[in-house]
């Protein structure tokens, strides 16, 4: 595939780029010019298109810019050599050298996956990318490219048969090269292994029945929901898809050691911890399901809001407000469709993920339901914390469900009637009669509780202030904090509002801040790096939703964060007796003169961000070092 996508006239070993988007401009003009591409700007949005799901700049000075795009008149590959480095938003934090262009017509054969796929096993060899930038000529570049990897000093396949699987939220460049990882790793120990990929292209040389029998481990090194029952009784190994990319051998040799996967819940009491960290795993994975399809929404709908406000805003006393007749009216209209679903599909993708598509019509419908308080009688929904038990209680009780024995005339109207039906029944019920009253309940409880605080100590308030609004970002408590600092405006006591506008955008700067300083320890997936960046665009207008795809994702890690950070803020705030006259926060509604003290405000904003990134990192940091050794065997 690549001796038909790639010539020298392709190949630039100099490039004059010095950024990111410098780098796109110069080698879609190479693309161009060997008529390859025929609308230059158009192939340069889906580029960037492409970069939203996630930046594709990966470690070792290597980036894999691809997309499908109309604009391609042939399929092709173009490679760029920067001989300074460019900052790209590699996962490593160092400056990308390498860089792979690949082009593929829009509705055609999925040309950039398969690329993608082959050029891995080059990627993966041993001193490739080295050679490759100490390349004298193109000829000399691509001939070492086309050159065929000597494989008869590699053992035989003499010990035995093993079963690798492998995927990225992302379904690209990750998947690909875990697997190369694994089949170059199984070869050097004399394996002979089949590695399932669960790209963005589907699932491609899944195992057969009499394959896993004959497997002597199984490495399954996955980011994304897949089929687990299949490999009960063999023995097994459970990591995430960078894994094998480190160290694929010491996988293998942790696989053959590894106890024999259950998935039955009689499990025997040796087996208790394996059980355990199955489960976590699962849960990870749910989440995972859900949080990468929401991301999407979060983008869409944060930016889309940030850029109305931030361009069309004014401050009002009813808070930021577009004026009637504005252009950028529409546009906010369109950003609050994307926020308006992306509590439903949060949950109905974590629904999916446990019990297929049966379950996700009942998930969405109940992520809907959890997320509009009235449906019962509540000023605010539960927001993402109600749409992760919406989106379990619906997946397990659906999964229940599908799994009994039903008559032969019967059972083909499971999935598509039954299922659905009594899940959204179960799931609408439960919320609307058991869980609704209580939040209602709890609302007016904690109004009540802000309210006769209102006369005692400032510190205290703000520390209570500010928890509530960095726990749930959009859920009760932030609302609750947010609709009591509305109503002292109208007492004419706008510190209320000071402190809550200082707090509001914490927890999304705060993250976006956590996902720079992330990189370097590796503990931040390449779909949140790119999520880090959208949540500081809407953290600067005040849309404290921005955080929610990284507390979903690591509740214990993110909400303590967000919630220091937040009270932090809070309390620098009432201690310099900073005041906000609108119902709105974040950094706009300071540099538009709508705070008394602009400058401080930006500072307490500051001050809590930094407390957020910082908390953040190091609990994710720390939970990572305890669950390494623990979480390598499932």
């Amino acid at each position: 595939m690549i001796t038909n996508l790639i010539n020298e006239q392709l190949i630039c070993l100099n490039l004059k780029a010095m950024t990111k988007e410098e780098v796109f401009v110069e080698m879609i003009d190479i693309l161009h010019k060997q008529g390859r591409v025929s609308d230059k700007q158009q192939f340069l949005v889906d580029i960037h298109a492409r970069e939203e799901l996630g930046n594709t700049g990966f470690e070792d000075g290597v980036a894999l810019p691809h997309a499908k795009s109309a604009a391609v008149s042939e399929p092709a590959v173009a490679i760029g050599v920067s001989r300074s480095g460019i900052e790209y938003g590699a996962e490593d934090g160092l400056p990308s050298k390498l860089f792979f262009m690949i082009a593929s017509p829009d509705g055609g054969a999925n040309h950039h996956i398969e690329v993608l796929a082959e050029l891995s096993s080059k990627l993966i060899e041993d001193g490739f990318i080295e050679a490759f930038l100490a390349a004298k000529s193109e000829k000399d570049a691509l001939a070492l490219l086309l050159e065929k990897t000597e494989t008869e000093d590699a053992p035989a396949a003499e010990n035995g048969f093993l079963i690798g699987v492998t995927g990225c939220p992302a379904g690209v460049a990750h998947t690909y090269l875990a697997a190369e990882a694994l089949e170059k790793g199984a070869k050097e120990l004399g394996y002979e292994i089949k590695v399932e990929t669960n790209g963005s292209i589907g699932v491609k040389n899944s195992p057969t029945a009499e394959e896993i029998e004959r497997a002597e481990a199984i490495i399954v090194s996955c980011d994304k929901q897949v089929d687990m029952a299949r490999f009960a009784g063999k023995r097994l190994i459970k990591t995430g898809v960078k894994a094998p990319i480190k160290d694929a051998k010491g996988l293998i040799d942790q696989a053959l050691a590894a106890p024999q996967y259950q998935t039955s819940a009689d499990d025997a009491p040796t087996e208790k911890e394996s059980k355990v960290n199955q489960a976590r795993s699962d849960l990870y994975c749910y989440l995972m399901n859900g949080v990468s399809h929401m991301i999407p929404f979060v983008v869409t709908g944060g930016l889309l809001i940030a850029l109305a406000l931030a361009i069309g805003g004014q401050p009002t006393e009813a808070g930021m407000a577009i004026p009637d007749g504005s252009m950028w009216n529409k546009v906010l209209d369109v950003g609050v469709v994307a926020f308006t679903l992306m509590i439903p599909i949060l949950a109905g993708y974590i629904a999916y993920a446990i019990a297929d598509r049966p379950a996700l019509a009942p998930g969405l419908i109940g992520g809907w339901i959890a997320n509009n308080g009235s449906f019962y009688g509540a000023e605010a929904g539960t927001g993402f914390i109600g749409a992760i038990v919406a989106g379990l209680l619906v997946g397990y009780f659906v999964k229940f469900i599908v799994t009994r024995n039903y008559h032969k005339f019967i059972q083909p109207l499971v999935p598509i009637m039954i299922a659905p039906i009594t899940g959204s029944l179960f799931i609408s019920s439960l919320f609307i009669f058991v869980i609704g009253a209580p939040i209602a309940s709890l609302m007016d409880g904690l109004n009540a509780m802000l309210t006769s605080m209102s006369t005692g100590n400032v510190v205290l308030l703000g520390i209570v202030l500010g928890g509530m609004a960095g726990f749930d970002m959009g859920g009760p408590f932030n609302k609750v904090a947010f609709l009591f600092s509305v109503g002292m405006i109208a007492s004419g006591q706008t510190q209320f509002m000071g402190a809550m506008a200082c707090a509001i955008p914490v927890a999304p700067l705060g993250m976006a801040l956590a996902t720079v300083i992330g990189r370097k320890f590796d503990i931040f997936e390449e779909s949140e790096i790119e999520a880090g960046k959208a949540s500081g665009a809407m953290g600067l207008v005040g849309i404290s939703e921005g955080a929610i795809p990284f507390a979903a994702q690591d509740p214990m890690s993110v909400i303590p964060a967000n919630v220091l950070g937040s009270m932090v803020a809070a309390v620098m705030a009432f201690s310099f007796g900073i005041t906000n006259s609108v119902a709105h926060g974040g950094p706009v509604v300071a540099l538009l003169g709508a705070m008394n003290k602009p400058i401080l405000a930006l500072a307490c904003m500051a001050a809590g961000a930094v407390v957020t990134a910082l908390v953040a990192v190091s609990l994710k940091k720390m939970r990572q070092g305890k669950s390494q050794p623990k979480t390598a065997v499932a």
